[in-house]
């Protein structure tokens, strides 16, 4: 199968892949949309005319985003909380055209547990994620035509998802490797919606933004900073040439979630507005989306792993 590939490159902004797209009369999530690539991927959907609502832990951060955009609205989630979730997803009224799940932790230093008893990375990335598009499945399905877009990370070529001891109870807990087996699961997401849903109108595909700086970071310490190059000798952030803007960032999310370019695209993994080749997950390994993260096996056995937790 030949990947897709479109004319956008890795510097363009998630306005400009928006450019001449009317989206007036869609209606749109997008969660962590207050700051960082949430905030970047809300400004260019509702650029475009959406109609955006902002799921957010402190719906006040968002106050300057609602009041740039009068059709957008801030409404409260926490993606670790179930409940929180269910109470999102109940308050929910009418179709909706576009999910855009966005929000995340990294590299939590301890292990911590959700209320579910899930490694909070994994339930907060994923099963809140999981949890937020089974409830609203139906919404998605009367739009007829609705997208979703899962943000990952290229963390996901570093580790599969360990179905034997998925919430590190037994294994000693790393911060990364955590992070990036909830990073596949979120790819292993869009792979299950769309072997799913697609007959309901549904397509989903999963992306990763590339590196930024934005608040996903605070918990990585200065030495690993310093090693990725993001951090001077004196402890000031720099910014290397492979990094890029938060409105960069943003680009291949609102791509999947809104060009006309994607039209009945479902199942895959875009990097830098391209579509990633798949390949041999590994330490050495720097672009790609691994085997395991589009293993339709895992897919599978994740969904039917995950399910019984968020009903």
């Amino acid at each position: 199968m030949t990947p897709i590939t479109t004319p956008f490159g890795m510097r363009a902004t998630a306005a400009e892949v928006l450019d001449g797209v009317d989206l007036r009369g869609r209606r749109m999530i997008v969660t962590g949309g207050s700051s960082g690539l949430g905030l970047e991927t809300v400004r260019a959907l509702a650029g475009a005319g959406a109609e955006v609502t902002i799921a957010t832990r402190n719906p006040d951060a968002a106050r300057s985003l609602v009041e740039e955009f009068p059709g957008t609205r801030a409404a409260a989630l926490e993606l670790g909380d179930l409940d929180s979730v269910r109470a999102f997803c109940d308050s929910w009224e009418g179709p909706l055209d576009g999910l855009v799940a966005n929000a995340g932790v990294m590299m939590l230093p301890t292990r911590q547990v959700s209320a579910q008893g899930w490694e909070l990375q994994l339930a907060t990335n994923y099963l809140g994620h999981f949890a937020l598009a089974v409830g609203l499945h139906s919404a998605l399905r009367s739009a007829e035509n609705a997208r979703v877009v899962v943000v990952s990370s290229g963390a996901q070529l570093r580790a599969g998802f360990d179905f034997d001891d998925p919430q590190f109870e037994r294994r000693p807990y790393d911060p990364f490797i955590a992070y990036a087996q909830s990073k596949t699961a979120d790819v292993l997401l869009a792979v299950g919606i769309s072997r799913r849903w697609a007959g309901d109108g549904i397509i989903s595909n999963a992306c990763a933004p590339g590196w930024i700086h934005t608040n996903l970071a605070r918990h990585l310490d200065k030495a690993t900073l310093r090693a990725l190059g993001a951090l001077d000798q004196d402890g000031n952030l720099v910014t290397p040439d492979y990094y890029k803007t938060p409105a960069q960032g943003a680009a291949t999310s609102t791509l999947l979630a809104a060009s006309p370019l994607l039209d009945g695209v479902t199942g895959r993994y875009f990097e830098d507005n391209q579509e990633s080749e798949v390949v041999d997950g590994g330490p050495d390994v720097m672009a790609g989306v691994a085997k395991w993260s589009v293993d339709v096996e895992a897919a599978d056995r994740l969904w039917d792993y995950a399910l019984p937790v968020v009903r």
